[in-house]
């Protein structure tokens, strides 16, 4: 059974601790929307000061993204690529840390709360997946250690999907 940890050291320690928890979580488990959905809750438990943590999948067929598992008010559905904060990360496959989303050329406001964003493209294989998309209430709520992070979760979520 699945233990939940306390995250009072390091913010280093606290995102090894969620990374190694996500490798358990998902060891042995082939579907995606199990997987992407357990990540989610996840990642939203673990990190504070978020209103939005959850994904968006890459549909081919439309050239778009499509919501998946998440933890958070509803969202936008579909966001075309090269638009928006996601659309923008999954375009360029590189992620995107926004300080202040209403200064980003073409954000698209699914929650008005939101004020800052990180956004980390999935990618395996040289395919999209699709994106790790996390909103918070606060200005500059992220940073490069939370992105190197979160790069390396999803690195280990790409083991698993």
């Amino acid at each position: 059974m699945f233990k939940v940890e306390k995250y009072e050291d390091s913010k280093d320690k606290g995102y090894t601790l969620v990374t190694k928890q996500l490798s358990a979580l998902l060891e042995g488990e082939p579907n995606v929307i199990a997987n992407l959905s357990n990540a989610s809750a996840l990642l939203n438990q673990f990190l504070d000061r978020t209103n939005w943590v959850g994904f968006y999948l890459y549909e081919e067929e439309s050239n778009q993204l499509v919501l998946g598992p998440f933890q958070g008010l509803p969202a936008c559905v579909r966001i075309p690529l090269g638009k928006g904060v996601c659309g923008t990360a999954a375009s360029e496959r590189k992620t995107m840390l926004v300080e202040d989303v209403h200064a980003f050329p073409g954000h698209i406001a699914c929650d008005a709360a939101s004020q800052s964003e990180i956004v980390v493209p999935i990618v395996k294989d040289d395919k999209l997946i699709g994106v790790l998309d996390i909103d918070s209430p606060e200005k500059a709520r992220f940073d490069e250690e939370d992105q190197r992070h979160l790069e390396r979760f999803v690195e280990e979520l790409v083991r698993h999907v």
